[in-house]
Protein backbone atom coordinates (compact mmCIF):
# COMPACT_ATOMS: atom_id res chain seq x y z
CA UNK A 1 0.00 0.00 0.00
CA UNK A 2 3.16 2.42 0.49
CA UNK A 3 3.10 4.48 -3.08
CA UNK A 4 6.82 3.65 -2.96
CA UNK A 5 6.02 0.01 -2.84
CA UNK A 6 4.28 0.56 -6.26
CA UNK A 7 4.86 -2.51 -8.70
CA UNK A 8 4.97 -1.09 -12.19
CA UNK A 9 5.10 -4.22 -14.00
CA UNK A 10 5.09 -4.17 -18.13
CA UNK A 11 2.21 -3.20 -19.86
CA UNK A 12 -0.51 -5.61 -20.79
CA UNK A 13 -1.18 -8.00 -24.13
CA UNK A 14 -4.40 -6.43 -25.29
CA UNK A 15 -6.99 -8.91 -24.79
CA UNK A 16 -9.55 -6.47 -26.87
CA UNK A 17 -8.11 -6.95 -29.98
CA UNK A 18 -7.36 -10.84 -29.94
CA UNK A 19 -9.51 -12.66 -32.14
CA UNK A 20 -11.16 -15.07 -30.09
CA UNK A 21 -12.22 -17.11 -33.60
CA UNK A 22 -8.84 -18.33 -33.97
CA UNK A 23 -8.20 -19.74 -30.23
CA UNK A 24 -10.06 -22.36 -28.24
CA UNK A 25 -11.72 -21.50 -24.94
CA UNK A 26 -8.65 -23.24 -22.71
CA UNK A 27 -6.02 -20.88 -24.35
CA UNK A 28 -8.54 -17.76 -24.12
CA UNK A 29 -9.29 -17.92 -20.70
CA UNK A 30 -5.39 -18.19 -19.87
CA UNK A 31 -4.79 -14.94 -22.20
CA UNK A 32 -7.16 -13.28 -20.55
CA UNK A 33 -6.06 -14.53 -16.67
CA UNK A 34 -2.38 -13.26 -17.50
CA UNK A 35 -3.67 -9.63 -18.99
CA UNK A 36 -5.96 -9.28 -15.70
CA UNK A 37 -2.33 -10.36 -13.97
CA UNK A 38 -0.52 -7.92 -15.70
CA UNK A 39 -2.88 -5.38 -15.32
CA UNK A 40 -2.80 -5.91 -11.30
CA UNK A 41 -6.58 -6.54 -11.09
CA UNK A 42 -7.62 -7.69 -7.91
CA UNK A 43 -10.78 -9.32 -9.62
CA UNK A 44 -11.46 -10.49 -13.11
CA UNK A 45 -15.56 -11.00 -13.92
CA UNK A 46 -17.06 -12.15 -16.76
CA UNK A 47 -20.79 -11.75 -16.55
CA UNK A 48 -23.98 -12.68 -18.40
CA UNK A 49 -26.10 -9.85 -20.74
CA UNK A 50 -28.72 -10.21 -23.28
CA UNK A 51 -27.31 -12.26 -25.89
CA UNK A 52 -23.69 -10.94 -25.04
CA UNK A 53 -21.14 -11.69 -21.83
CA UNK A 54 -19.25 -8.83 -20.44
CA UNK A 55 -15.51 -9.20 -19.60
CA UNK A 56 -13.92 -6.61 -16.91
CA UNK A 57 -11.70 -6.34 -14.30
CA UNK A 58 -11.41 -4.36 -11.48
CA UNK A 59 -7.50 -2.26 -11.18
CA UNK A 60 -6.85 -0.38 -8.29
CA UNK A 61 -10.19 -0.46 -7.10
CA UNK A 62 -11.58 0.76 -10.05
CA UNK A 63 -14.30 -1.50 -12.62
CA UNK A 64 -12.95 -1.85 -16.34
CA UNK A 65 -14.48 -3.45 -19.35
CA UNK A 66 -12.45 -5.26 -21.43
CA UNK A 67 -14.42 -6.01 -24.35
CA UNK A 68 -17.92 -8.20 -24.51
CA UNK A 69 -18.28 -11.16 -26.71
CA UNK A 70 -20.87 -13.34 -27.60
CA UNK A 71 -22.67 -15.53 -25.42
CA UNK A 72 -21.77 -18.70 -26.31
CA UNK A 73 -17.86 -17.54 -26.26
CA UNK A 74 -18.82 -16.46 -22.87
CA UNK A 75 -20.70 -19.50 -21.42
CA UNK A 76 -17.65 -22.00 -23.03
CA UNK A 77 -14.76 -19.59 -21.02
CA UNK A 78 -17.25 -20.29 -17.73
CA UNK A 79 -17.84 -24.03 -18.61
CA UNK A 80 -13.88 -24.32 -18.93
CA UNK A 81 -13.19 -22.12 -15.16
CA UNK A 82 -15.65 -24.48 -13.85
CA UNK A 83 -13.86 -27.39 -14.64
CA UNK A 84 -10.60 -26.28 -13.61
CA UNK A 85 -11.41 -25.14 -10.29
CA UNK A 86 -13.51 -28.63 -9.49
CA UNK A 87 -16.80 -27.13 -9.79
CA UNK A 88 -19.94 -29.29 -10.92
CA UNK A 89 -19.83 -28.09 -14.46
CA UNK A 90 -23.54 -29.05 -15.24
CA UNK A 91 -25.29 -27.08 -12.39
CA UNK A 92 -26.37 -23.88 -13.21
CA UNK A 93 -29.12 -23.22 -10.41
CA UNK A 94 -26.82 -22.87 -7.40
CA UNK A 95 -23.94 -20.68 -6.32
CA UNK A 96 -20.51 -22.06 -6.54
CA UNK A 97 -17.20 -21.97 -5.42
CA UNK A 98 -13.81 -22.71 -6.81
CA UNK A 99 -10.38 -22.80 -6.39
CA UNK A 100 -7.82 -22.73 -9.05
CA UNK A 101 -3.58 -22.91 -8.48
CA UNK A 102 -2.96 -21.38 -12.02
CA UNK A 103 0.71 -21.23 -13.78
CA UNK A 104 1.53 -17.80 -15.42
CA UNK A 105 4.72 -17.49 -16.59
CA UNK A 106 6.44 -18.63 -13.88
CA UNK A 107 3.95 -16.83 -11.53
CA UNK A 108 1.96 -19.11 -9.17
CA UNK A 109 -2.08 -17.32 -8.92
CA UNK A 110 -4.50 -18.78 -6.52
CA UNK A 111 -7.52 -17.85 -8.45
CA UNK A 112 -10.76 -17.84 -5.65
CA UNK A 113 -13.72 -18.43 -7.90
CA UNK A 114 -17.53 -17.21 -7.21
CA UNK A 115 -20.03 -18.26 -9.39
CA UNK A 116 -23.70 -16.92 -9.61
CA UNK A 117 -26.94 -17.77 -11.94
CA UNK A 118 -28.89 -14.57 -12.89
CA UNK A 119 -31.33 -13.10 -15.21
CA UNK A 120 -29.36 -13.96 -18.12
CA UNK A 121 -27.10 -16.64 -17.27
CA UNK A 122 -24.05 -17.41 -14.31
CA UNK A 123 -21.59 -14.47 -13.62
CA UNK A 124 -18.27 -15.40 -12.60
CA UNK A 125 -16.18 -13.66 -10.50
CA UNK A 126 -12.45 -14.59 -10.09
CA UNK A 127 -10.10 -13.32 -6.99
CA UNK A 128 -6.39 -13.38 -8.33
CA UNK A 129 -4.01 -13.72 -5.71
CA UNK A 130 -0.18 -13.63 -6.55
CA UNK A 131 1.87 -16.45 -4.56
CA UNK A 132 5.34 -14.73 -5.67
CA UNK A 133 4.02 -11.45 -4.81
CA UNK A 134 5.95 -9.74 -1.48
CA UNK A 135 4.08 -9.25 1.52
CA UNK A 136 4.24 -5.78 2.41
CA UNK A 137 6.47 -4.64 6.18
CA UNK A 138 5.12 -2.03 8.50
CA UNK A 139 7.09 0.38 7.43
CA UNK A 140 5.31 -0.12 3.52
CA UNK A 141 1.96 0.53 4.23
CA UNK A 142 1.82 3.64 4.01
CA UNK A 143 1.60 5.16 7.58
CA UNK A 144 2.63 8.21 8.72
CA UNK A 145 5.25 8.57 11.39
CA UNK A 146 3.19 9.59 14.42
CA UNK A 147 1.02 6.41 13.65
CA UNK A 148 3.71 4.12 12.37
CA UNK A 149 5.31 4.71 16.00
CA UNK A 150 1.66 4.04 17.60
CA UNK A 151 1.02 0.67 15.93
CA UNK A 152 4.88 -0.55 16.69
CA UNK A 153 4.10 -0.07 20.32
CA UNK A 154 0.91 -1.49 20.18
CA UNK A 155 1.76 -4.74 18.48
CA UNK A 156 4.96 -5.28 20.77
CA UNK A 157 2.63 -5.50 23.47
CA UNK A 158 2.12 -8.78 25.11
CA UNK A 159 -1.68 -8.73 25.42
CA UNK A 160 -4.34 -6.81 24.06
CA UNK A 161 -6.89 -6.56 21.43
CA UNK A 162 -6.04 -4.29 18.48
CA UNK A 163 -8.98 -4.02 16.14
CA UNK A 164 -8.04 -2.75 11.87
CA UNK A 165 -11.53 -1.44 10.46
CA UNK A 166 -12.78 -0.39 7.29
CA UNK A 167 -15.18 -1.09 4.36
CA UNK A 168 -14.03 -4.66 2.49
CA UNK A 169 -11.68 -4.18 -0.15
CA UNK A 170 -9.48 -1.75 1.92
CA UNK A 171 -6.40 -3.53 2.65
CA UNK A 172 -7.01 -4.69 5.97
CA UNK A 173 -5.37 -8.65 5.75
CA UNK A 174 -2.37 -6.91 4.05
CA UNK A 175 -2.02 -4.61 7.17
CA UNK A 176 -2.80 -7.75 9.77
CA UNK A 177 -0.25 -9.92 7.85
CA UNK A 178 2.15 -7.04 8.23
CA UNK A 179 1.91 -7.02 11.61
CA UNK A 180 2.49 -10.62 12.02
CA UNK A 181 5.37 -10.97 9.76
CA UNK A 182 7.27 -8.70 12.33
CA UNK A 183 6.36 -10.79 15.56
CA UNK A 184 7.01 -13.79 13.16
CA UNK A 185 10.86 -14.16 14.95
CA UNK A 186 10.36 -17.60 16.50
CA UNK A 187 9.48 -16.50 19.64
CA UNK A 188 6.17 -16.40 19.82
CA UNK A 189 3.20 -18.94 18.67
CA UNK A 190 1.41 -17.16 16.66
CA UNK A 191 -2.16 -18.72 15.04
CA UNK A 192 -4.69 -17.24 12.78
CA UNK A 193 -8.31 -17.76 11.65
CA UNK A 194 -9.24 -16.99 7.99
CA UNK A 195 -12.11 -16.88 5.29
CA UNK A 196 -10.06 -17.81 3.01
CA UNK A 197 -6.16 -18.08 3.93
CA UNK A 198 -5.24 -15.91 1.55
CA UNK A 199 -1.12 -16.21 2.03
CA UNK A 200 0.86 -19.11 3.09
CA UNK A 201 2.83 -17.62 6.28
CA UNK A 202 5.96 -19.47 6.97
CA UNK A 203 6.32 -20.52 10.75
CA UNK A 204 2.47 -19.34 11.60
CA UNK A 205 -0.32 -21.46 12.27
CA UNK A 206 -3.05 -20.76 9.81
CA UNK A 207 -6.11 -22.30 10.15
CA UNK A 208 -9.62 -21.84 7.60
CA UNK A 209 -13.19 -21.64 8.81
CA UNK A 210 -15.11 -24.24 6.84
CA UNK A 211 -19.51 -22.96 7.31
CA UNK A 212 -20.23 -26.19 5.23
CA UNK A 213 -19.49 -28.17 8.17
CA UNK A 214 -20.31 -25.60 10.77
CA UNK A 215 -17.01 -24.11 11.81
CA UNK A 216 -17.44 -20.89 11.68
CA UNK A 217 -15.06 -18.38 13.37
CA UNK A 218 -16.13 -18.28 17.06
CA UNK A 219 -15.69 -22.41 17.28
CA UNK A 220 -12.18 -22.09 15.58
CA UNK A 221 -11.35 -19.87 18.02
CA UNK A 222 -12.52 -21.52 20.84
CA UNK A 223 -10.22 -24.36 19.52
CA UNK A 224 -7.38 -22.09 18.70
CA UNK A 225 -7.04 -20.34 22.49
CA UNK A 226 -6.80 -24.70 23.46
CA UNK A 227 -3.31 -24.43 21.42
CA UNK A 228 -1.39 -21.98 23.98
CA UNK A 229 -0.85 -18.60 20.81
CA UNK A 230 0.89 -16.07 22.01
CA UNK A 231 -0.86 -14.19 19.25
CA UNK A 232 -3.96 -14.67 17.86
CA UNK A 233 -5.17 -12.97 14.27
CA UNK A 234 -9.63 -13.36 13.24
CA UNK A 235 -9.67 -13.27 9.91
CA UNK A 236 -13.05 -11.09 10.95
CA UNK A 237 -15.13 -10.32 14.19
CA UNK A 238 -19.06 -11.02 12.75
CA UNK A 239 -20.78 -12.67 15.58
CA UNK A 240 -21.34 -12.05 19.65
CA UNK A 241 -19.80 -14.97 20.42
CA UNK A 242 -16.64 -14.23 18.47
CA UNK A 243 -16.37 -11.00 19.69
CA UNK A 244 -16.56 -12.03 23.26
CA UNK A 245 -14.22 -14.68 23.17
CA UNK A 246 -11.77 -12.24 21.73
CA UNK A 247 -12.07 -9.51 24.07
CA UNK A 248 -12.09 -12.42 26.99
CA UNK A 249 -8.59 -13.42 25.56
CA UNK A 250 -6.89 -10.49 24.94
CA UNK A 251 -7.75 -10.15 28.69
CA UNK A 252 -6.09 -13.15 29.91
CA UNK A 253 -2.80 -12.91 27.99
CA UNK A 254 -3.19 -13.04 24.36
CA UNK A 255 -2.49 -10.32 22.27
CA UNK A 256 -5.25 -10.56 19.91
CA UNK A 257 -5.88 -8.82 16.31
CA UNK A 258 -9.03 -8.58 14.63
CA UNK A 259 -10.86 -7.07 11.53
CA UNK A 260 -14.06 -5.51 11.89
CA UNK A 261 -16.81 -3.55 9.72
CA UNK A 262 -16.69 0.02 11.14
CA UNK A 263 -16.61 3.46 9.21
CA UNK A 264 -13.93 5.05 11.47
CA UNK A 265 -11.76 4.25 14.24
CA UNK A 266 -13.66 5.20 17.45
CA UNK A 267 -16.86 3.25 15.78
CA UNK A 268 -15.13 0.16 16.01
CA UNK A 269 -16.40 0.76 20.10
CA UNK A 270 -20.20 0.56 19.36
CA UNK A 271 -19.44 -2.33 17.16
CA UNK A 272 -18.13 -4.22 19.26
CA UNK A 273 -20.42 -3.05 22.12
CA UNK A 274 -23.34 -3.74 19.53
CA UNK A 275 -22.67 -7.28 20.23
CA UNK A 276 -22.87 -7.61 23.27
CA UNK A 277 -19.64 -7.34 24.65
CA UNK A 278 -18.81 -6.07 28.01
CA UNK A 279 -18.31 -2.37 28.08
CA UNK A 280 -15.66 -2.56 31.20
CA UNK A 281 -14.15 -6.07 29.72
CA UNK A 282 -13.67 -4.31 26.16
CA UNK A 283 -12.20 -1.10 27.77
CA UNK A 284 -9.39 -3.02 29.79
CA UNK A 285 -8.58 -5.09 26.56
CA UNK A 286 -8.61 -2.65 23.68
CA UNK A 287 -5.59 -1.60 22.90
CA UNK A 288 -6.05 0.55 19.75
CA UNK A 289 -8.09 0.28 16.35
CA UNK A 290 -6.87 1.22 13.14
CA UNK A 291 -9.33 2.31 10.30
CA UNK A 292 -8.94 2.54 6.59
CA UNK A 293 -9.21 3.64 2.88
CA UNK A 294 -7.36 3.05 0.10
CA UNK A 295 -6.90 5.33 -2.64
CA UNK A 296 -4.78 5.58 -6.26
CA UNK A 297 -1.09 6.96 -6.21
CA UNK A 298 -0.53 9.13 -8.72
CA UNK A 299 1.70 8.69 -11.26
CA UNK A 300 4.70 11.07 -10.47
CA UNK A 301 5.62 11.41 -14.11
CA UNK A 302 2.49 12.56 -15.45
CA UNK A 303 0.45 13.90 -12.24
CA UNK A 304 -0.21 17.91 -12.82
CA UNK A 305 0.42 20.52 -10.44
CA UNK A 306 -2.23 23.60 -9.55
CA UNK A 307 -1.30 26.58 -7.72
CA UNK A 308 -2.87 27.36 -4.54
CA UNK A 309 -2.69 31.25 -5.01
CA UNK A 310 -1.99 33.71 -2.22
CA UNK A 311 -3.30 32.09 1.30
CA UNK A 312 -4.53 29.25 -0.13
CA UNK A 313 -1.78 27.12 0.99
CA UNK A 314 -3.15 27.86 4.56
CA UNK A 315 -6.51 27.78 4.21
CA UNK A 316 -5.95 24.21 2.28
CA UNK A 317 -3.25 22.83 4.14
CA UNK A 318 -3.02 25.16 7.50
CA UNK A 319 -4.23 22.34 10.13
CA UNK A 320 -1.46 20.03 8.94
CA UNK A 321 1.79 22.33 8.20
CA UNK A 322 3.15 21.92 11.22
CA UNK A 323 3.48 18.07 10.31
CA UNK A 324 4.49 18.85 6.68
CA UNK A 325 8.77 18.40 5.38
CA UNK A 326 9.46 21.69 3.38
CA UNK A 327 7.98 22.07 0.09
CA UNK A 328 5.25 20.33 0.97
CA UNK A 329 1.33 21.94 0.55
CA UNK A 330 2.97 24.35 -1.67
CA UNK A 331 0.72 22.92 -4.52
CA UNK A 332 -1.50 20.21 -4.86
CA UNK A 333 -1.53 17.89 -7.82
CA UNK A 334 -3.84 16.10 -9.95
CA UNK A 335 -4.07 13.29 -12.59
CA UNK A 336 -3.48 13.53 -15.74
CA UNK A 337 -6.13 11.85 -17.72
CA UNK A 338 -4.97 11.61 -21.23
CA UNK A 339 -2.28 9.35 -19.74
CA UNK A 340 -2.55 5.83 -20.67
CA UNK A 341 -2.83 4.41 -17.15
CA UNK A 342 -5.26 7.67 -16.10
CA UNK A 343 -2.61 9.21 -14.47
CA UNK A 344 -2.43 6.61 -11.36
CA UNK A 345 0.07 3.79 -10.67
CA UNK A 346 -1.43 2.02 -7.73
CA UNK A 347 -2.77 2.35 -4.56
CA UNK A 348 -2.07 3.36 -1.06
CA UNK A 349 -3.85 3.70 2.80
CA UNK A 350 -4.65 6.66 4.55
CA UNK A 351 -4.88 5.51 8.35
CA UNK A 352 -6.89 6.60 11.38
CA UNK A 353 -5.17 5.09 13.81
CA UNK A 354 -7.26 5.57 17.62
CA UNK A 355 -4.35 4.51 20.43
CA UNK A 356 -6.83 3.37 23.63
CA UNK A 357 -5.49 5.67 26.92
CA UNK A 358 -6.69 6.36 30.03
CA UNK A 359 -9.61 8.80 29.31
CA UNK A 360 -10.83 6.43 26.16
CA UNK A 361 -10.80 3.33 28.36
CA UNK A 362 -13.11 5.49 30.97
CA UNK A 363 -15.23 7.02 28.00
CA UNK A 364 -15.90 2.70 26.88
CA UNK A 365 -16.74 1.58 30.38
CA UNK A 366 -19.60 4.68 30.09
CA UNK A 367 -20.41 3.79 26.49
CA UNK A 368 -19.86 7.33 25.25
CA UNK A 369 -21.05 7.05 22.12
CA UNK A 370 -18.45 7.57 18.62
CA UNK A 371 -18.35 11.13 18.27
CA UNK A 372 -17.06 11.98 21.86
CA UNK A 373 -15.12 9.02 21.61
CA UNK A 374 -12.98 10.39 19.01
CA UNK A 375 -13.34 14.06 20.09
CA UNK A 376 -11.30 12.49 22.75
CA UNK A 377 -8.49 10.59 20.86
CA UNK A 378 -8.10 13.37 18.74
CA UNK A 379 -7.20 15.76 21.82
CA UNK A 380 -4.75 12.97 22.73
CA UNK A 381 -2.84 13.06 19.40
CA UNK A 382 -5.39 10.97 16.56
CA UNK A 383 -4.54 12.22 12.91
CA UNK A 384 -8.55 11.61 12.02
CA UNK A 385 -9.10 10.82 8.39
CA UNK A 386 -9.57 14.28 7.20
CA UNK A 387 -6.40 15.37 8.56
CA UNK A 388 -4.54 11.99 7.24
CA UNK A 389 -6.39 12.60 3.77
CA UNK A 390 -4.73 15.83 3.52
CA UNK A 391 -0.94 14.86 4.28
CA UNK A 392 -1.63 12.55 1.60
CA UNK A 393 -2.58 15.83 -0.81
CA UNK A 394 0.03 17.67 0.12
CA UNK A 395 2.81 15.38 -0.31
CA UNK A 396 1.77 14.82 -3.85
CA UNK A 397 0.84 11.13 -3.34
CA UNK A 398 -2.97 10.93 -4.38
CA UNK A 399 -5.41 13.90 -5.63
CA UNK A 400 -8.30 15.56 -3.36
CA UNK A 401 -10.73 13.91 -6.19
CA UNK A 402 -9.05 10.28 -4.61
CA UNK A 403 -9.86 11.43 -1.13
CA UNK A 404 -13.85 12.30 -2.24
CA UNK A 405 -14.66 9.18 -3.77
CA UNK A 406 -12.83 6.92 -0.88
CA UNK A 407 -13.33 9.02 1.95
CA UNK A 408 -17.16 9.91 2.86
CA UNK A 409 -17.57 13.72 3.36
CA UNK A 410 -19.01 13.04 6.80
CA UNK A 411 -15.47 11.60 7.60
CA UNK A 412 -13.78 14.12 5.83
CA UNK A 413 -15.72 17.24 8.34
CA UNK A 414 -17.01 18.68 5.29
CA UNK A 415 -20.18 17.74 4.97
CA UNK A 416 -21.68 21.52 6.25
CA UNK A 417 -19.03 23.70 4.32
Amino acid sequence: MNESAVSRGPAAPDFAKVDLNSVEPDVAVKLLIHQAAEMQASDLFILAGEGTVQVAVRQWGRMKVIRDVPADQGRSWISYLKAMSSMDIAERRRPQDGRWIFSDQGKKLDLRLSLLPTLYGEDLTVRLLDRNSSLLSVEQLGLNRHDRQGIMSMIQANSGLILVTGPTGTGKTTTLYACLQFLNDGKRKINTLEDPVEFSLSGIRQSQVAPKIGLDFSELLRSVIRQQPDVIMIGEIRDAETASTAVRAANSGHLVFATLHAPVAAAAVQSMLSLDVNPHFLASGLRGVLSQRLVRVLDPKTRIPYELGPGGAAATFGDIQEMLEPGEGEVFYGPDPTAANEGYVGRTAIFELMEVTGDIRRAISSRLPAQELEAIAVRHGMLDFRRAALMKVAQGVTSMEEVFKNVPTEYLGLEDQ
